[in-house]
């Protein structure tokens, strides 16, 4: 039993209107590939084996989802040009509800894509975790046995790079560089916010978070200047936090030490608290040496003499804390955060209760004690008069505002 259904009537119009629109697609796709001539495809033109591997993993990913992504279009714009209202030789079945076969293909192809999916990322997790040791130089190259990596000890700063060579004694700011084809081992680390270290073309981002260490084994199998940055907003001077990697042969490095060791200073204690101080767009500089244990100190938190390092802390706290003058004294040791409000030299917009910076915003964030200085940015810092012993209300600023109560008052 067949059953017919009004269609309803086409007209030149429709066909005209269409016909105007395919003519114009192409025009109003230009401007978007126009656009695509700004991008920067450093990620899919690797210099190092770890980098290479990481890109043949996104191609492979990319690669697999698009065998479900591809037939999809392809499939919704066949159904729609085959099932047109101006299409009198399609079936036209309203009753239509299920099929077998298109469910089975439904779900099994993405089944089976989600599988491989499953195991590469499994497999390129294990293979690519930045703190294994590289057993290859590249696919066809096993590491040298009785290979020394090149140590390299890597500083996120406000807002510049400094980069440590304790096998060479050098120190370096905004530049690195390496031998070719030889592993390099980073230790990673910050002395304030947290951060990113990343040198696209020779392995992934590895975070590097203040008082902790991470770490990334690389080899850069290509020589070049390549391009390392910061992929973690750390604040005003973020957009600058650029360095220069260089590849380079035996020879090129050893030059490139032999450099930085005969026009670098000397990177002592009081320097490098004078480099710890933010600033921008920092020139890239050497030194041909730096104090004993600086890393260590950094890593501590304690690059000052009369700071105490994280590990005396744990110590104490082992043994059961400290009391008394011990304990007063101890707390002198452990002031951390207004270290660069103390100098003045901390970065514009930072806000912490040690400086005394309290956050600029005019409005009382839910869930917040009522803040003495709310409305009045002069009066930051100074105390309130009901903490003066002056009996004013409840809430009440020096500067005559009254912070508005919590929600829940």
């Amino acid at each position: 039993m067949t059953s017919s259904t009004h269609r309803p009537d086409r007209t030149d119009t429709a066909a005209r209107r269409g016909g105007r629109g395919r003519r114009l697609l192409p025009f109003l796709a230009l401007p978007l590939l126009t656009l695509l001539g700004g991008c920067n495809f450093v990620v899919l033109h690797p210099a190092g084996y770890v980098a290479e591997q990481q890109r043949n993993l996104v191609l492979a990913a990319t690669g697999l989802m698009l065998l479900i992504i591809v037939p999809v279009i392809a499939f919704t714009l066949i159904f729609a040009w085959r099932y047109r209202a101006t299409n009198e030789d399609a079936v036209y079945d309203p009753e239509w509800h299920h099929s077998t076969q298109l469910e089975v293909l439904i779900w099994t192809a993405p089944l089976m894509i989600i599988i491989a999916l499953g195991a590469l990322t499994w497999i390129g997790t294990h293979t690519l975790d930045p703190f294994r040791p590289l057993s290859k130089i590249d696919p066809k190259r096993d590491v040298p046995a009785g290979t020394q990596p090149l140590e390299v000890e890597a500083i996120a700063m406000d807002w510049k790079w400094l980069f440590l060579y304790p096998q060479y004694g050098i120190a370096t700011v905004n530049e690195l560089a390496a031998p070719v084809d030889r592993p390099i081992r980073f230790k990673i680390t910050a002395t304030d916010v947290m951060n990113t270290f990343y040198v696209p073309t020779l392995a992934g981002m590895v975070y590097a978070m203040p008082g902790m260490q991470t770490q990334l084994h690389a080899v850069i199998n290509r020589e070049g200047a390549y391009e390392g940055r910061s992929a973690h907003y750390s604040g005003a001077g973020f957009s600058n936090m650029f360095f220069k990697f260089h590849g380079l042969t035996n020879e090129g490095f050893d030059q490139w030490i032999a450099k930085a060791k005969a026009q670098g200073g000397e990177l002592s204690q009081e320097a490098y608290l004078k480099l710890e101080e933010p600033s921008e767009a920092e020139p890239a500089r050497f030194y041909k040496s730096y104090m004993k244990g600086l890393y260590d100190r950094i890593i501590g938190m304690c690059p000052r003499p009369d700071q105490m390092c994280v590990g005396e802390m744990t110590k104490i706290d082992a043994q059961g804390g400290a009391s008394g003058e011990e304990a007063a004294a101890n707390y002198k040791r452990l002031q951390y955060d207004n270290r660069l409000a103390e100098r003045g030299v901390e970065g514009p917009g930072a806000t912490a209760p040690a400086s005394e910076t309290l956050p600029h915003g005019q409005t009382q964030p839910q869930g917040m004690q009522p803040r003495p200085d709310m409305g009045n940015p002069d009066v930051r810092g100074q105390k309130s008069p009901d903490s003066q012993g002056k009996g004013s209300g409840e809430g009440q600023s020096e500067g005559g505002q009254i912070a508005p109560k919590q929600l829940n008052q």
